[in-house]
């Protein structure tokens, strides 16, 4: 049966209805797993396959329904230009000096991709050192990291292709902007660290995949790797591996003094880790220094054989101690900062101080702090907002960092190390009126009565009359914090007359240890409850009504969008789940999904088995529900959270949706992978996408 186009149909949302010749084709076939006893059926594995012709052709079709159906919505074209207009701004990153030379990013306006730029000074308009937009047609090669040498006079890069978590390692001369021949390939989750000397650097990696798996395969076994400048990677040699932990991540970083190397061991995504090192000389042994994986420790900085580590241990907001590693005992160790009310979100060295970044309710707040522990000064921020950056040497004299709110771009600031002054260094010109918004935050009861913020952003004067779209955002997961931050599909979303909610929930990172784990494994349930509590709560305040109620999430977040939708698909007018986590019974089976289980437990464990499955998107859609509108978004290279994940969730989610009810559509984006890296240019015609859907889902009248 031919598809209706939704510019002949009475209503865009009803056109697409559940009828089975409403959606391509998806078969379904007889596979079911045992799990502790459970029979738990699995219809659509087959799209699992992204190599198999049938899953291509599926692919193929879905997308055609879904390009109709927004092509045909009249505000598509408008918001789309809307988007390129805003978007069209110098974009400036905060320098950092290496050898007397400076070096940031910049993206003229509508560059898919920034340049990275190298200058005298930082008041020098510099030169293009890379430019990623030459590598590639279509801008899909992106920059996914840059490492100068001590000297500055070598930049070791990577680059990753179509969006994949894979990157590629070369290094450039950087007077005379060439590359050497040295080439390293099979590199993911991996810095780049050099030897004080310049003669090469520590870099992480997996041995390669099985032909045509590089998207899909397991990543074990990482191992930290050394390669000398001017040799090939078949002769870098294996600093430290460990055959007997095919699940620890090993990364290796050298301390400014250069005298040692401090290897770092994580276990998938748990922020509990180990700390290792060695001296750099030849020949000299790894000494296991925190080996039991207790507690979060982030290296900070030495003072020659005294090591400073940010930790949670006896600390879940976090404080400052060091370690003598000559006297390594517990006994010995001395705190330097105590943990205080706030998060102690991250410290860095610079210029002789410890600057402290706190999250005071999920608002920046710095503090400069000696390494005797006494206070220097609190940084005066320009507002409530999200500050970062920070990066130095001891002998630095300033310091930029970056500030901004959910209605202020970024701008950047250079702080003077001796006084405590900020001057404006770099304001962004946008063409969006800031002033005629507000930012508020709210606190509302969750389910078992915790109390959860939340930041709302609306135009000012709004009426709280239950009539306003509103866009509801979350995370709730991995120890990550959502804090104000500026974005152009957001400002755009706000001229359009919606309202802004995002959601701190449980899981995240803005309250520290005891908040994450309130929202991970067998307490994982508390993040959806979090997430639906904020929906009802906008809905009893009359920021907006069901109907005019979306949520939004991407990775976790589309887990959290996912599990929402089938456990109160009464309660949301739309949903937009991005790249998200939609099999909880499989995801530790692909590329690094096994990571993820320090949050979410396994499908392996009986009592895990149990609240995975209660929960899990794709196995809790029942036939015949009146789902909301569904945009489901993923993309063909995504090698963190495989599409499979969005695959079978969506053709379940066309197999269920009820006769009446609105469309259920998938997005599969080409040449992009889990949204780090991706061109400009698809990202305008992603947003333009997801806001036009949401004016058909919403009835959103013309602002």
């Amino acid at each position: 049966m031919k598809i209706p186009s939704p510019l002949v149909c009475l209503s865009a949302l009803t056109c697409l209805t559940h009828a089975a010749s409403a959606y391509p084709a998806a078969r379904k076939e007889n596979v079911t797993d045992d799990y502790h006893g459970t029979k738990v059926a699995d219809p659509y594995r087959w799209l699992e396959d992204d190599n198999a012709a049938d899953t291509k052709a599926w692919v193929q079709e879905e997308n055609k329904v879904t390009r109709d159906f927004l092509a045909a919505i009249p505000r598509r074209e408008s918001i789309r230009e809307r988007l390129r207009t805003l978007w069209n701004y110098e974009r400036i990153g905060a320098p950092t000096e290496y050898g007397g030379k400076w070096f940031f990013s910049r993206n003229s306006g509508l560059q898919n991709q920034a340049v990275l730029m190298v200058a005298d000074s930082p008041e020098a308009e510099g030169k293009v050192l890379l430019d990623p937009n030459t590598l590639s047609k279509d801008g899909t090669v992106s920059l996914a990291g840059q490492s100068p040498s001590e000297d500055g006079k070598l930049l070791a890069y990577s680059l990753s292709a179509g969006g994949s978590d894979w990157q590629e390692i070369r290094v450039r001369d950087v007077a005379t902007g060439k590359d050497l021949e040295d080439h390293l390939k099979w590199v993911k989750f991996s810095g780049v660290s050099w030897k004080k000397d310049g003669s090469g650097f520590f870099y992480s990696r997996y041995d390669a995949p099985k032909e045509g798996a590089a998207l899909t395969q397991k990543n074990e076994f990482q191992k930290l790797c050394f390669h000398k400048i001017g040799t090939p990677q078949a002769q870098d040699p294996i600093v430290y591996e460990r055959k007997d932990h095919a699940n620890w991540g090993i990364h290796g970083g050298v301390t400014e003094d250069g005298r040692y190397l401090v290897i770092g061991i994580s276990q998938g995504t748990d922020p509990k880790n180990r700390v290792f090192f060695k001296e750099i000389a030849d020949n000299a042994k790894v000494v296991e220094l925190l080996p039991d994986a207790d507690a979060e420790y982030d290296f900070i900085d030495n003072d020659g054989p005294v090591f400073f580590f940010k930790t949670d241990l006896d600390a879940p907001r976090g404080r400052v101690i060091a370690i003598d590693t000559r006297e390594p005992a517990r006994a010995n160790w001395k705190q330097v900062i105590p943990e205080s009310k706030d998060l102690l979100k991250g410290v860095s060295s610079v210029g002789g101080q410890l600057v402290c970044q706190y999250l005071q309710d999920a608002k920046s707040a710095v503090k400069c702090v000696g390494f005797d522990g006494k206070l220097i000064r609190e940084l005066a921020l320009p507002g409530l907002g999200s500050a970062g950056g920070f990066a130095g040497k001891k002998e630095a004299k300033q310091t930029f960092y970056g500030f901004s709110t959910f209605t202020e771009p970024g701008s950047i600031y250079r702080l003077d190390l001796a006084t405590g002054e900020s001057k404006l260094w770099r304001k962004p010109k946008v063409g969006f009126d800031s002033d005629a918004y507000e930012s508020e935050q709210v606190f509302y009861p969750s389910k078992d009565g915790t109390k959860v913020p939340m930041f709302i952003v609306h135009k000012k004067g709004l009426k709280l009359d239950g009539s306003n779209p509103t866009l509801l955002y979350g995370y709730g997961g991995f120890d990550t914090s959502l804090t104000p931050g500026f974005s152009i599909p957001r400002a755009v979303w706000l001229e359009m007359g919606g309202v802004l909610a995002v959601a701190n929930l449980r899981g995240g990172g803005e309250y520290g240890r005891e908040w994450h784990e309130a929202g991970t494994k067998l307490r994982k349930q508390n993040v959806f409850d979090d997430f639906i509590a904020a929906g009802e709560w906008l809905i009893s305040h009359q920021y907006t009504s069901t109907p005019k109620l979306a949520i939004q999430g991407g990775s976790n977040g589309g887990l959290l969008v996912g599990a929402c939708l089938a456990q109160r698909p009464d309660l949301f007018g739309a949903a937009l789940p991005h790249v998200g986590v939609m099999d909880m019974l499989r995801f530790h089976k692909f590329t690094i999904g096994w990571a993820w289980q320090s949050d979410y437990g396994s499908s392996d464990n009986a009592d895990e088995f149990k609240a995975l499955y209660a929960y899990s998107p794709y196995h809790n859609l029942k036939s015949g529900t009146r789902y909301p509108a569904t945009l489901v978004m993923t993309a063909d290279h995504d090698d963190r959270v495989v599409p499979a994940h969005s695959f079978k969730f969506a053709a379940r989610l066309q197999e269920s949706q009820a006769q009446d009810g609105p469309p259920v559509l998938i997005r599969i984006e080409t040449s992009a992978g889990h949204g780090a890296g991706t061109a400009l240019n698809k990202s305008i015609e992603q947003s333009a996408d997801e806001w036009a859907f949401l004016t058909k889902a919403l009835d959103m009248k013309k602002d």
